[in-house]
């Protein structure tokens, strides 16, 4: 066997991404998780658009309060990863269709490709600043490739060393980040940060500020159910997302207000999303933050990007080292586009507005309509309770296109003096809700929501003994595999046993 062969044949073995998967941590692990991939430089930078268009205090108000909204969101869709065992694209299979899934799923790729173009490009802009200064060299995109390219091989190679590690590098981070919080505070008192005047020409008021902040909880909430499906218990991983979650977006968009704050008081001029500013204002301990951070998120991300175009399939007919590389290949071009850093707002309000509606379908979908059980059905590659029509559930396409539409109206067209996030996710709930209550989908028993791993085990072994020695018996997906269902002519499930 090649060395392609054995390293692919791998990467399918091990690919989390794939299959309802059985979890073994405790709240304390999922919370350093959480904690550790959101010490991110995009989170932090995000926090120095703030200020000063706001004042300081209401940045860090609006940083809390939209941080608790958006975190009850991705805690509750991170709850339905740690009861079923799934991803959270594969979870959409429950409200969207086998089929319908896709759609989601494809935004999900095109934001997480945009989430490893901005990084890489920051990681490269804060490098290449170091390399300047020391050398008189100068080619950003050179080092935004050369940083993604790492990430893509870290991805392929290394994203389960990554994962170990990942909790130690947020100490460190942590660390850097408190001297960073310390240098700021001794040199000026927490009193003139409060008092900084506002600008009313930078075009940020609290609401929107509330906006952009629940706009990176839903940026995050396409990965919950990935890492909560982790947790052992449902308040290990809702106690840990939510107190890891919280505590590591609070403390970096802080920090990046601070900042900014910081530079304004020095004399400094405010440019938001810039990470050269602040590391010219607190050294290369802040670039090793920048540097860090996008090796261990980016990887993650890259490597969630993947799997989510892994998990499209019923079966494993698409393998992970081609799609890597292929995406990989990708997200190392995208990184030249060093222009894309200036719509990252845009990007922000884009990402609420395509994943707002798809949490909300998704949340109504299975908490209310289905009273917090999925079947073994969501497991089949067709057929079953969640084929709808082909394979579509056109009432669930129909609301997301209605959410979308009213976001980006409600942000550009008619702005709304509540934001367009919390009315948006409203009108999707409500649109969804009324639909099922029309149909007569809403479930009246209290069905048991049994873990699909079990499920998936048990489908394998009913295969195995209907179907002894015969080829479909083989057939079974991945590693523990889940052949058909036990029953002739019905369809095949997809979806492998845990590892």
């Amino acid at each position: 066997m090649s060395a392609w062969s054995r390293l692919s044949d791998h990467l399918d073995e091990n690919s989390e991404g794939y299959g309802p998967l059985r979890g073994t941590l405790g709240a304390g692990r999922i919370g350093m998780i959480w904690l550790a991939a959101n010490l991110v430089v995009t989170t932090l930078l995000t926090g120095t658009l703030f200020v000063p268009g706001v004042s300081w205090p209401t940045a860090l108000g609006m940083i809390v309060l939209g941080t608790l909204i958006g975190g009850a969101v991705l805690v509750l869709v991170g709850n339905m990863g740690t009861r079923t065992g799934l991803a959270t694209m594969s979870l959409t299979k429950g409200s969207f269709g086998l089929r319908g899934s896709f759609l989601p799923v494809a935004a999900n790729v095109v934001i997480l490709m945009g989430w490893s173009w901005v990084q890489a490009m920051l990681a490269g802009v804060t490098v290449n600043f170091l390399v300047a200064q020391a050398t008189g060299y100068s080619n950003p995109v050179l080092f935004s490739v050369l940083c993604q390219a790492l990430v893509v091989a870290l991805a392929v190679l290394g994203h389960e060393g990554i994962a170990r590690v990942e909790p130690w590098l947020a100490v460190v981070i942590l660390g850097i980040m408190a001297w960073v919080f310390t240098v700021a505070f001794t040199a000026y008192p927490v009193v003139d940060f409060a008092a900084l005047p506002v600008d009313p020409e930078a075009g940020w008021s609290a609401i929107t500020v509330l906006d952009v902040v629940i706009a990176t909880a839903i940026s995050w909430t396409v990965l919950s159910a990935e890492f909560n499906r982790l947790a052992r218990r449902q308040s290990a991983g809702m106690i840990g997302s939510g107190t890891g979650y919280v505590l590591s977006t609070v403390a970096a968009m802080s920090l990046g207000a601070t900042a900014i704050a910081y530079v304004v008081l020095d004399g400094g001029e405010a440019v938001g999303f810039d990470p050269t500013v602040l590391v010219a204002a607190f050294g290369a301990p802040l670039a090793v933050v920048v540097f860090l951070s996008v090796m261990a998120t980016n990887t993650m991300v890259v490597y969630g990007m993947v799997s989510s175009v892994v998990n499209l399939a019923p079966s494993r007919r698409v393998r992970f080292l081609p799609t890597a590389l292929v995406l990989g290949t990708v997200s190392v071009l995208g990184s030249t586009r060093l222009g894309l850093l200036d719509q990252f707002t845009e990007f922000l309000v884009l990402i609420g507005s395509l994943f707002i509606p798809v949490f909300a379908i998704m949340l109504v979908d299975y908490y209310v309509v289905r009273r917090g059980a999925y079947a073994a059905d969501i497991l089949r590659g067709r057929g079953g309770r969640y084929w709808y029509r082909g394979g579509v559930n056109p009432a669930a396409v129909a609301v997301w296109v209605l959410g979308a539409v009213s976001s980006l109206v409600l942000t550009y067209v008619l702005p709304s003096p509540v934001g367009a996030t919390i009315p948006t996710f409203a009108l999707s709930a409500a649109l969804y809700l009324g639909w099922a209550l029309a149909a007569g989908r809403i479930v009246t028993d209290r069905p048991v929501q049994r873990h699909l791993a079990e499920a998936a085990d048990e489908t394998a072994a009913e295969t195995a003994a209907t179907r002894p020695g015969s080829a479909a018996a083989g057939d079974a997906v991945g590693t523990g595999g889940t052949g058909g269902t036990g029953s002739p002519g019905e369809p095949e499930v997809s979806g492998d046993a845990p590892r």
